[in-house]
């Protein structure tokens, strides 16, 4: 688990913004109403509204809940923004690097200021989605920090040998994580294997898809994992739900033991590669057995969900919603648990932390997780995204909703969300 304190800033060729940035005004979680003030990359000072100066720009989040920024653990980009398309979902590197580009966007405006994508290897895309990817992770930087998981289909027996080779050829091409979904081979033993052979050899972390409907077969993948230092993912999980209680019991401690993260996925399936429909993991349950647990997108609008947002917020409300957590828990999902599971430093809204932030237009947690349309994201320091919404009832409307004498009624009525 990373460190509590303030860690030293994530370097990775991007530059670094050296000026100052004050937030005046916003409210924190617990209800106090504060300036933060922003410089190099993290949060310089937080103190009572009104008692911080800075020498350049200014930010009014009076209004305003200041949160840790939300990180998405789990994403397909490379096949994002597919779901209207005509025919076969195409992988020519400039159409993936365009859909890979839009969708980080989308997520940066929701507020997520740093994405991992899994992206397929072998078969008709070869290594090219994932050059596609690369590329524009490299476009993106100082936008958001974008990582690649490198996913082959098949790594045992014949057919597999050409995709260990593609795995190897992808680390080095600057895949940050190795990954894939063993439950597709039809070894997925030997599968789990060859990827922790690689992430050995790399010193990689390791990201796995499956559905763990088996629980023999989740806890000897968490067994064999357990000594990984690097750290291993494992997502969505959603057999979990369907097992019997007490054996979903002993497969969420024997993650646990391993130190195996849980990425589920409330909003929908992931790229294709579950069947659509299952059910989301049990995330109380494995919460209570100790493992760490994030919440992902998964897809986004394409075959697999065809309607998805992105949005880590959504993903928040329902676990809020339809799991059962409480709207802090929920959040962290989505944040803290979400950067642990990347092996991220921590964020808080305390001076020395990352300045990795989401302002949503509220007070109350409870209450954004319900409603959040008016974002603003900020990243290494800077703002750089926002979006914002006003709500506008006509006269009449206001009237009937009111049952207001006609002349009584409201003009101009608006407001924010």
């Amino acid at each position: 688990m990373p460190d509590s304190q303030p860690q030293p800033p994530h370097r990775d060729g991007a530059a670094e913004d050296t000026t100052s940035l004050l937030l005046c005004g916003a409210t924190l979680a617990d209800g106090r109403t504060v300036d933060v003030r922003l410089g190099r990359g993290r949060i310089e000072a937080v103190g009572t509204a009104g008692s911080l100066t800075a020498h350049t720009a200014r930010v009014d989040l009076h209004g305003y809940l200041l949160l840790p920024a939300p990180a998405e653990p789990h994403a397909h980009s490379d096949t994002a923004l597919t779901a209207d398309g005509d025919g076969p979902v195409g992988y020519e590197v400039q159409d993936v690097q365009r859909r890979t580009t839009e969708a980080a966007l989308l997520q940066l405006g929701h507020g997520a200021t740093t994405l991992r994508s899994h992206v397929r290897i072998g078969d008709v895309q070869g290594l090219g989605a994932m050059e596609a990817a690369l590329q524009a992770r490299r476009s993106l930087r100082g936008l958001t920090d974008l990582t690649t998981v490198a996913v082959p289909r098949l790594l045992t027996g014949v057919a597999g040998a050409d995709g260990l080779s593609m795995l190897r050829d992808a680390v080095k091409m600057g895949a940050s994580v190795v990954g894939g979904c063993p439950d597709l081979d039809p070894d997925p033993t030997g599968y789990v294997e060859a990827v922790l052979e690689v992430a050995a050899e790399h010193g990689c972390p390791v990201d796995l898809h499956t559905d763990g409907a088996d629980p023999a077969r989740l806890a000897r993948l968490a067994a064999m994992a357990g000594g990984l230092r690097s750290g291993v993912t494992v997502g969505p999980c959603g057999g979990l739900g369907r097992m019997p209680a007490a054996a979903a019991a002993r497969t969420a401690e024997a993650l646990a033991a391993a130190g195996v993260s849980v990425v589920c996925l409330p909003q929908g399936d992931c790229g294709g590669l579950e069947q659509r429909g299952r059910s989301a993991a049990p995330v109380r349950l494995l919460r209570a057995a100790g493992v760490r647990v994030a919440a992902g997108s998964g897809a986004l609008r394409d075959l697999a969900n065809p309607v998805g947002r992105g949005d880590p917020m959504e993903a928040a409300y329902l676990l809020a919603a339809q799991h059962g957590l409480d709207a802090d828990d929920a959040y962290a999902a989505v944040s803290s648990g979400a950067r642990q599971a990347l092996g991220l430093p921590e964020v808080r809204v305390e001076a020395g932390f990352p300045a990795e932030l989401l302002a949503v237009r509220g007070t109350r947690l409870s209450g954004v997780l319900s409603l959040a349309y008016s974002r603003i994201v900020v990243h290494r320091g800077r703002v750089v995204a926002r979006t914002s919404a006003v709500r506008e009832y006509c006269d009449s409307a206001v009237a009937v909703a009111l049952d207001l004498p006609r002349q009584g009624r409201v003009k101009g009525a608006g407001g924010t969300a």
